[in-house]
């Protein structure tokens, strides 16, 4: 029996009885899908957009991201213990080394952070249990997995080490066959579980975070911000006129734009904790711990000034010959018991302004 799969972003697809959209991308886990996705239409099968754009975004990062060279951080003070782990390792995966674990917060909240890291118990300053209890504290790193490698082989230690969030405790001396498993095993379900994370918070257009995982993320930072007092600031960004767009160049068109200003936007944020979702229809937004209004408005200026260069026509724009967009940037200091809704309607305030004022601009609200 044949399974349909509804989407807002694609028609009926039939993927087969091997499995839903899930299964299908996920073929090592639930056995091989032999069967190509096909769009369906009057009894018909068509080539469309929506086949493009599964492959591009599901199917193909997946198959990528199974030949790719899994990283490992090891993290311990005896050069000599480093110098044997990653000889057992560095056939298999990428291996990096620290030696403290001020070295290894850095490194593991760097632009490539590892798949998976092996942390020694004790070291001096730092030890190994507050390095993962900063890892499991940081939302960038908190799903990293941690194996703990300690000559300690107390019950209450092992224990310890677990209930911080460590998902393995491996005891020294250590025997290779037994790490390598390890290892292998916790990456595999590593992997499986950031696919399935992806189908489940990635806009299936786009390429790009979906709403589900841009709510989560905003009240992880809300709440992180409201700890440390610190600002964070949120850009509502909306694509000027883009109802005439769809309606002069078609679904197909307005699909296309859509995922190139998704890229473009996407290629304006460096930082691993910065995050930029796709909302609804045409509206997009962006998330930034950490930001002051500096440094929103000069984001905000440089993904207005991006997507214009693009110069995607737009016919039917009274504002412009190209493709814009308006934005509202929102900079707080969360206060007590104050919920993250309060951040959204500033950056929605600002974006109803900077709509009144003639779009393609942006507008900032500061509190």
């Amino acid at each position: 029996m044949h399974q349909i799969v509804t989407s807002p972003c694609f028609p009926l697809a039939r993927l087969g009885q091997d499995g839903d959209l899930i299964q299908r991308s996920r073929g090592r886990i639930f056995g091989p899908a032999h069967l190509k996705p096909r769009i369906l239409f009057g009894g018909k099968h068509i080539r469309s957009q929506a086949t493009r754009t599964l492959r591009r975004f599901v199917i193909a990062p997946e198959e990528a991201q199974m030949e790719a060279q899994a990283s490992i951080l090891v993290v311990d003070d005896s050069p000599e213990n480093l110098q044997i782990i990653s000889a057992v390792l560095k056939q298999d995966y990428k291996v990096k080394v620290a030696i403290n674990g001020e070295r290894a917060l850095a490194l593991a909240t760097s632009a490539e952070p590892p798949d998976l890291i092996l942390l020694d118990v004790m070291m001096p300053g730092m030890d190994g249990y507050e390095v993962c209890a900063r890892l499991k504290q940081n939302p960038a790193t908190a799903r990293i997995p941690v194996l703990f490698v300690s000559s300690r082989d107390d019950e209450e230690d092992e224990a310890r080490g677990l209930s911080l969030g460590a998902i393995d405790y491996i005891v020294k001396p250590i025997r290779p066959s037994i790490v390598q498993a390890r290892v292998r095993n916790h990456i595999e379900l590593k992997r499986n579980r950031d696919l399935l994370e992806r189908l489940t918070t990635q806009d299936h257009l786009t390429g790009i975070s979906n709403r589900r995982r841009f709510d989560e993320g905003l009240v992880l930072e809300w709440q992180r911000a409201a700890r440390e007092q610190t600002p964070v600031s949120l850009i509502a960004i909306d694509i000027d006129h883009f109802k005439a767009f769809n309606d002069h160049y078609g679904h197909p068109g307005g699909d296309e734009c859509l995922i190139q200003v998704a890229r473009t936007l996407a290629a304006c944020v460096t930082r691993p904790t910065d995050l930029v979702a796709r909302c609804g229809g045409e509206e997009f937004g962006c998330l930034l711990p950490s930001t002051d209004s500096t440094g929103a408005h000069r984001l905000a200026e440089q993904m207005r000034a991006a997507i214009e260069a693009q110069r995607l026509e737009h016919a039917q724009s009274p504002t412009h010959r190209h493709v814009t967009i308006s934005l509202g940037v929102a900079t707080a200091v969360p206060r007590a018991d104050e919920p993250a809704q309060a951040l959204v309607d500033l950056a929605d305030a600002a974006l109803y302004e900077a709509k009144g004022a003639g779009r393609n601009r942006f507008v900032v609200h500061t509190r």
